[in-house]
């Protein structure tokens, strides 16, 4: 199978697989952390898997059955850590003991873990697949001054590839234009387009009636990492130009290296105080169904599930439309989206949604019901399982 052939949908199980429920090893560097994106996604998919009569093997720090010990990298960790993000020690008694009797290994990163989990499971004969969750360009902006070096996330691609994306049989993106960017950084591997997907428990919130507006103050809601890439800096400066400004409330939930950064900027710029920091994955249903608008400005984005998560909560997004973020897709109405980098228009498309209240609460409905016939966490498993039974029975028929 060629890389541009389209492998988004792949064939149904029976034509590769019996319907037998599978057992799958989910390798992850961290477990236990829903303040990671990853890790949370892992963690919604292993209970998905589950509930649809799979067996699941967690394998990482903080994993149940089958936990790794951390590695610590000398400043590395310290930086990522500050993003819940850990690195885990490869184990070859561990992997030993995890993949034993599996039928399918799948692994969530590129780095030293996972790079060891690839060839301990190819040791055993297994198949094994990947999920891009790593896009390049978010680790350039986490970069320092070396960001600024020329083709660097170019080289980032090619390390990505030549670490773990050329030796697997299939690899997981959760947007076309995840997929786009491997094919144009030359991944010849097999790729799947399925989305990460929103839990059940994202439920959407009673709307206002017909033309009843938001109380004041108007409450704005961002989610995601604290990073440059995710550009809060932009939105906090476009509140600040809003004709609203006085009547606007903004959260950013989320943790990571730039929100002491983000808290001043807010403070010397905003009219009402802001509430920038950590909530934890299990309060953000409530957190989200509580706002009135949502907006990512970010930069970079290979898919971006807390906008599903927001959509699926009955939120109008306002998304930066940029060549890099995948978000973009998510827009259904030229008011939910505006140039990245342009902060006026940002101010103004905040200002519309504030100014027409029976628009915002008809499309926070429609949005709603959107999500949840197209991004459910059930609907993306059942994908993944039917691509994990095609790299299976591909990899019987050429071990014969």
């Amino acid at each position: 199978m060629e890389a541009h052939n389209e492998a988004a949908s792949p064939q149904s199980a029976s034509d590769n697989a019996t319907d037998r429920p599978l057992t799958i090893a989910l390798v992850v560097d961290t477990f236990g952390n829903r303040g990671n994106g990853t890790s949370n996604s892992a963690l919604q998919w292993a209970q998905e898997l589950e509930r649809q009569g799979h067996k699941v093997r967690l394998v990482g720090i903080n994993a149940p059955e089958y936990p790794a010990r951390e590695n610590h990298i000398p400043l590395v960790s310290w930086i990522s850590a500050k993003q819940q993000m850990h690195f885990a020690q490869p184990s070859a008694t561990l992997f030993d003991r995890a993949f034993d009797g599996v039928d399918v290994v799948h692994i969530y990163t590129p780095f030293k873990f996972g790079r060891h989990a690839m060839a301990a499971a190819r040791a055993k004969g297994l198949p094994v697949t990947a999920g891009f969750h790593v896009q390049p360009e978010n680790v350039m902006y986490s970069a320092g001054p070396a960001r600024w070096i020329p083709g660097m996330d170019r080289f980032i691609y090619w390390l990505f590839r030549r670490w773990l994306y050329s030796r697997v049989d299939a690899i997981h993106v959760p947007t076309n234009l995840g997929k786009q960017l491997l094919l144009d950084h030359g991944y010849a591997k097999p790729i799947f387009v399925i989305s990460n997907g929103y839990a059940p428990r994202f439920i959407p919130k009673e709307q206002r009636k017909g033309d009843a507006a938001p109380q004041i103050p108007v409450r704005i809601i961002a989610s995601g990492r604290l990073s440059n890439e995710k550009n809060h800096v932009e939105l906090i400066e476009a509140i600040c130009r809003c004709a609203h400004a006085d009547d606007i409330h903004l959260t950013i939930a989320g943790t990571g290296p730039i929100r002491n950064k983000l808290v001043r900027f807010a403070k010397r710029k905003l009219r009402r105080p802001a509430s920038i920091g950590f909530h934890k994955n299990s309060t953000m249903p409530q957190l989200l169904r509580s706002a009135d608008l949502l907006v990512h400005p970010s930069i970079a984005d290979l898919e971006s599930v807390s906008v599903i998560e927001g959509m699926a909560s009955g939120l109008v997004p306002v998304i930066a439309d940029s060549k890099l973020s995948a978000a973009g897709q998510f827009s259904l109405c030229p008011q939910s989206s505006y140039p990245v980098g342009d902060v006026d228009a940002l101010a103004e498309r905040i200002d519309w949604w504030i100014d027409h209240p029976r628009e915002l609460n008809t499309w926070g409905d429609t949005y709603a019901r959107h999500t949840k016939d197209t991004y459910s966490v059930e609907e993306s498993v059942r994908r993944f399982v039917e691509m994990e039974r095609q790299i299976i029975s591909d990899h019987t028929v050429s071990s014969r």
